[in-house]
């Protein structure tokens, strides 16, 4: 039986930078049913409270983010290099770049509005 799809290889190094605002930068890949996104942050970079029906992982490579989590913002995380935070479909969360960071955010399924650029609580 022929294969209907096909494996692709990316390195993130060829692939171009985003750039979203002067403190924040972003490199996708997307696939059927997942979309995987190196983030780079200047510190203080912050990403405004937001949610989505996408299931998001969030794994640190370099750095150190800080969340708010929940309708009121009132739970925090700090996720460092090393560490993931698994945030599930529907959960109000922003994020706020305590250093230099890199990161590597998982979705499922792919962001349509980073797709399309209707991202705008990202822009500017």
């Amino acid at each position: 039986m022929p294969a209907t799809t096909a494996a692709k290889l990316h390195r993130w190094d060829d692939l171009p930078r985003e750039r979203l605002n002067s403190h924040l930068e972003r490199r996708l890949i997307t696939g059927t049913n997942m979309m995987v996104a190196h983030v780079y942050f200047k510190k203080g970079g912050v990403v405004p409270r937001h949610s989505h029906h996408n299931e998001q992982i969030t794994y640190v490579l370099e750095g150190a983010l800080k969340f708010l989590l929940g309708e009121n913002q009132d739970e925090e995380v700090i996720v460092r290099a090393g560490e993931v935070l698994t945030i599930p479909p529907n959960l109000p969360h922003s994020a706020e770049a305590l250093e230099d960071t890199l990161d590597v955010d998982i979705f499922n399924p792919p962001r349509e509005d980073w797709l399309d650029g209707s991202d705008t609580y990202l822009r500017g």
